[in-house]
């Protein structure tokens, strides 16, 4: 993108690289800068695409002309990209759809689910995104003063999404993907660098910490999922607990309450009640209703009714989940979530019958397993 300037080429000629490099590699030898290698072998690609439009007489001599840099800043370039996919000029939706794409690799079906449309409407909203970049002339750099702050709500929920992915896959070949998460996070820490003072971004960082702080605990040896109630919390790292709390604090002190800050909070009373049973419930209720003054949207009004189950009892918060059928009837959490509030009503028929939709709707292996264990009674 930053010799290019043109997102299709860019992402066709770095495709075509990466062939080349599964190709050669094996038989060569992986070389020993291999991102130079590929941003040449790049570079070279895009000059012989390039030569064959006289539109682009002069970015053909400009990348003949360009050095590669032997050690690219890949941290300058990633944040780059991200902050050009999150120009204000695309709609928020596109914005955050398009970094998924260029800058996390996520495929087109992962981002349909991601925002719960369907495969063919993401693909043409990456598109229109893609070629609005190019018309507009939107340049490839971070932004500079007054005009970073009001980027950063887009670039936060890329990294929150992409973060989410790597947690817990929603792609059916695996579980999760804890290099794609620890990679939103390493990505979120470059931002707090950026913006030391933003409470959001380092509520996001604290969010992330929290949650990879107990990964240990989530699935047991075969791979199965291990729900919070049942997790061994001597496997969750404490320190790291300890080090986000405190973060937490901090970013609570700069008096500018968001979001990212209040799912972190929630986080953190989860990560520091010393059982299951000594959870503060009632402290997350109130967290959580705070939370929806500020982003109200269907799903957190589902894990509200979930913590509301704990304080009111299980019929109440089955009252607010129907609620949201509407919203959320495409949502495989929903039907499980309902399926567990029938089960502790007795309902065991309509229980059954939720736990096959989200069945029907659910595509992670991990999920599956688990659901299809409880329709198995075990």
């Amino acid at each position: 993108m930053r010799l290019i300037g043109n997102f299709d080429i860019a992402e066709e000629v770095v495709q075509d690289s990466l062939l080349a490099a599964l190709e050669k590699w094996p038989a060569q030898g992986i070389p020993d800068n291999p991102g130079a290698w590929l941003m040449t072998a790049a570079r070279r690609r895009a000059i012989d695409l390039l030569r064959r439009d006289k539109r682009y007489v002069e970015k053909v001599a400009l990348l003949e002309r360009s050095i590669v840099p032997s050690d690219p800043s890949e941290a300058d370039d990633r944040l780059r990209l991200i902050f050009t996919c999150c120009h204000p000029a695309l709609a928020q939706e596109a914005q955050v759809a398009l970094t998924l794409r260029a800058v996390a690799g996520f495929t087109t079906q992962e981002i349909a689910a991601a925002f719960l449309v369907s495969e063919p409407t993401m693909a043409q909203r990456i598109v229109r995104a893609k070629r609005k970049i190019v018309e507009a002339n939107i340049p490839y750099r971070v932004p500079q003063g007054a005009a970073l702050v009001p980027r950063v709500d887009a670039v936060l929920a890329v990294l929150y999404l992409m973060f989410n992915e790597g947690y817990l896959s929603r792609g059916p070949q695996v579980v999760a993907r804890r290099d794609l998460a620890e990679d939103a996070m390493w990505l979120t820490s470059l931002l707090a660098r950026l913006l030391p003072d933003q409470a959001e971004v380092l509520g996001l960082i604290v969010l992330m910490r929290l949650h990879l702080a107990r990964s240990r605990a989530r699935f047991d040896a075969s791979g199965e999922i291990v729900l919070l109630p049942d997790q061994d919390r001597a496997l969750w790292d404490s320190a790291a607990i300890a080090q986000a709390v405190e973060v937490l604090n901090r970013a609570a002190a700069l008096s500018s309450p968001g979001s990212y800050q209040l799912q972190a909070a929630i986080a953190a009373v989860h990560a520091e009640a010393p059982s299951w049973q000594e959870t503060d419930w009632a402290q997350i209720v109130v967290l959580y209703d705070t939370l929806l003054r500020i982003t109200d949207t269907p799903v957190i009004r589902l894990n509200r009714a979930v913590a509301v189950s704990h304080v009111a009892g299980s019929r109440v918060a089955l009252g607010e989940v129907n609620d949201l059928a509407m919203a959320l009837g495409g949502y495989h959490l929903f039907h499980a979530t309902r399926a567990e509030l029938l089960d502790e009503l007795g309902e065991k028929v309509l229980a059954r019958e939720a736990r096959l939709r989200a069945l029907e709707l659910s595509s992670n292996p991990a999920e599956r397993s688990l659901l299809e264990r409880k329709l198995g009674g075990l």
